[in-house]
């Protein structure tokens, strides 16, 4: 073993601590005595200098084996800047030319260098191979080493290649590294690394300092973001996007709201990306909006908050992602927005992958609902997730916490879902025995004929969410276990063998429901979801009497919606009633001055205080496609070959021309609609819409019934609306 006091002085000589973090000495000892090592250890818990002091006191060359270019660049500049040697520290991966390579090359052989880090990819070729084998390398170390795993939230497949390269170069120390391994995660990459004796290092993955929420998401999810960054003067913050497009879009609604926003994806051009990562960590922007692409390494201590656009795909990647908050031990608010529709979507996205890996996907997306619908305590959902036990009631920073929930007796339906996974014998997932609990004849319930057993149907005076949050709750406490290898598989533990010989209390708290607030907005649609009741019934009147003077249907003037956002933020001129969703130029000059009018006279009556900041405004990208839509329909472009052109979805295009039209702007799209349907069709469905007196769908098809479809009825109403409206 080092001496202790020649470690401490080699830490403050290269990096200037004085005394190391949590067990950092403990690794490293471990490391210098040449054995296999195993760290898992939280984001900002001081992962690098576990390899990068050892590499430093070594003799040889440590290879230092990552996943990100932007990361080895931020490391390698890391320790130039620790050191007074330039070649300390070198990265090979595909960013460099020949010159470069053989520039690094020369200052490895000539014994500067002791870190090279280098890509997967990089390591696999040939040359790179061949050339490792001429050097002494001290040890290697594989840094972010969940991505070995299929279960991890960022799997690689070159990294299941590491081993195999190393025998070949020759045998040296190994040290894996990773921020967020659940215990399966840890037993793949300790298997795959060939490293199942090394001695493993696991810190606490409770970050004290954090606070973790999560709202439902609603149609006003932009105007929430704003406001609580508007709540964060002064403050850094990242917002993570699972897609590009919703990065650039939501970008661009922050700019027009005042907020020093910038965007960061992988599909940018990679110096833009850079110059965008520095501007923040040098606090010339406030906001990053990114998707998962960005924060990997990024060393800003002071993030003060992570905000979830879109609820990420496994609870190891929200974990990662709300790590970057609160670094350096301040304040950190993690905040996520979740709908049952987004996984949905994700669950859609995986279609044409391999089924094993659907299957895995689901699984991951199951624990990340599981987390968002729990009203137990966050800190012990995720870290139980990670292996780890929280034994506090009440954590104090987290929502569910400060706003805790009574707890009820479930002795009873606990011994219920024992017994059912004891009859199942263990070989089903939580899906599969809430079925069975509440009766459900499903095929594969059928084929297995579980439909006979005396369990079936025997909890159907419960409802499903009561039966998830019985088996969430008896995992957490130790009855109930996941099996490891076939993930998802409910395992009777010892206590739950226990529990139903001799049941003890077991209480409690219902999930969340978030599917209902959900529903409300959607079937509410209008009145009672305005600020403004009264205002808003005003200006249905008003809207009322406009459509029989003009003789148009109502909603042709201004839709629900519209009069809803009216009711919350008050336009009271023409230009601020263009503000508002559904309203554009056209509609606002045609029928606003009555309703501006209405709003003003309503706001000074009733002395009211117009929430100017709560207004959202989104221009830029959106406006821009729909500009090139109104383009393509001047010029006679087929919508289906329009769609294709704009990467959209046909249901897509039409949601962006229906826009167009509810907003005010008149177009043409006959040249298409009299080619592909018949004429006495798009007349029955014109007539329709004349007569009635809502532009429902689903009314509409209800009337209409089956000879009209969908799409055909959303194209005569885009007909409808252009020549009557507009």
């Amino acid at each position: 073993m080092a001496n202790k006091e020649y470690l401490v002085n080699e830490l403050k000589k290269n990096f200037g601590f004085g005394t190391f973090k949590g067990n950092q000495e403990a690794v490293i000892q471990n490391l210098l005595a040449e054995n296999d090592t195993f760290v898992l250890m939280p984001t900002g818990g001081g992962k690098s200098l576990c390899y990068q002091l050892p590499s430093l006191i070594m003799e040889g060359t440590a290879i230092v084996i990552s996943p990100l270019i932007a990361l080895m660049k931020n490391q390698v500049d890391a320790m130039r800047n620790f050191s007074e040697q330039e070649g300390i520290a070198h990265f090979i991966n595909s960013s460099l030319n020949k010159t470069a390579i053989d520039q690094v090359k020369g200052d490895i052989l000539s014994g500067k260098t002791k870190l090279l880090y280098v890509a997967p990819e990089s390591l696999t070729k040939e040359e790179n191979v061949e050339f490792l084998r001429q050097i002494k390398i001290s040890f290697y170390a594989v840094d972010e080493a969940h991505c070995i795993s299929e279960w991890g939230h960022d799997f690689r497949p070159e990294y299941r290649r590491i081993r195999p390269i190393i025998n070949e170069i020759g045998k040296r120390p190994l040290i894996a590294l990773t921020a967020t391994a659940t215990p399966k995660v840890q037993h793949d990459i300790q298997k795959n690394l060939g490293m199942m004796d090394a001695k493993v290092f696991k810190s606490s993955f409770n970050r004290e300092n954090l606070y973790y929420e999560i709202r439902p998401k609603t149609v006003n999810i932009d105007r929430d973001i704003i406001k609580f960054i508007k709540s964060q003067e002064g403050k850094s913050g990242i917002i993570y996007c699972l897609s590009r497009k919703k990065v650039e879009e939501f970008t661009d609604i922050l700019k027009a709201n005042g907020i020093a926003a910038l965007p960061y994806h992988a599909g940018m051009d990679s110096s833009i990306r850079s110059a965008n990562q520095d501007a923040f960590l040098r606090e010339n922007a406030q906001v990053v909006v990114a998707t998962i692409a960005f924060g990997m390494g990024i060393d800003k201590p002071d993030v003060r908050y992570v905000i979830h656009y879109d609820i990420p795909k496994s609870l190891e990647g929200y974990y990662q992602e709300t790590g970057r908050a609160g670094r350096d031990g301040g304040e950190g608010r993690c905040v996520a927005f979740y709908t049952l529709k987004d996984l949905q979507k994700l669950e859609k996205f995986m279609q044409g992958k391999p089924v094993a890996e659907q299957e895995i996907g689901k699984q991951l997306l199951l624990e990340t609902a599981a987390y968002a619908e729990s009203s137990v305590c966050r800190r012990k959902v995720l870290l139980h997730y990670f292996g780890e036990e929280y034994t506090e009631e009440n954590c104090g920073s987290c929502d569910n916490c400060l706003n805790p929930k009574k707890k009820v007796e479930a002795q009873e339906l606990l011994v219920t879902v024992l017994e059912a996974v004891s009859v199942l014998k263990e070989k089903f997932k939580a899906e599969y025995v809430v079925n069975i609990l509440l009766g459900k004849e499903t095929s594969e319930i059928e084929s297995y004929a579980h439909h006979e057993l005396d369990i079936f149907g025997s909890g159907v005076d419960q409802e499903e969410k009561t039966w998830n949050a019985v088996i969430r709750q008896a995992l957490i406490n130790g009855y109930l276990d996941k099996d490891i290898e076939n993930y998802g598989l409910l395992k009777l533990t010892e206590a739950g063998k226990k529990f139903m010989k001799k049941p003890v209390s077991f209480k409690i708290v219902e999930d969340n429901d978030f599917e209902e607030e959900e529903e409300e907005v959607q079937v509410r649609g209008g009145a009672t979801c305005a600020v403004d009741p009264v205002l808003y019934s005003m200006m249905k009147d008003l809207r009322k009497k406009l459509s029989k003077k003009l003789d148009v249907p109502p909603f042709v003037i201004f839709q629900d919606p519209s009069l809803e956002a009216m009711a919350t933020t008050y336009p009271v001129t023409l230009d601020e009633l263009q503000n508002i969703p559904g309203v554009g130029a056209g509609k606002a000059k045609r029928y606003g001055q009555e309703f501006v009018q209405l709003i003003k006279r309503h706001v000074e009556e009733n002395e009211i205080e117009r929430p100017e900041d709560l207004r959202v405004r989104t221009v830029a990208n959106k406006s821009k496609l729909k500009v090139s839509i109104v383009q393509g329909i001047d010029r006679k472009v087929a919508l289906d070959d329009l769609a294709i052109t704009k990467g959209l979805e046909f249901s897509e295009l039409l949601d962006e021309i229906e826009a167009i039209v509810y907003s005010g702007t008149k177009i043409n799209i006959d040249y298409f609609l009299y080619e592909i349907m018949d004429e006495d069709h798009i007349n029955d469905i014109y007539d329709y819409f004349k007569e009635s007196e809502t532009d429902s769908l689903e009314e509409a098809i209800n009337e209409l019934g089956s000879d009209y479809t969908e799409e055909e009825i959303r194209l005569a109403r885009v007909k409808f609306l252009s020549e009557m409206a507009n």
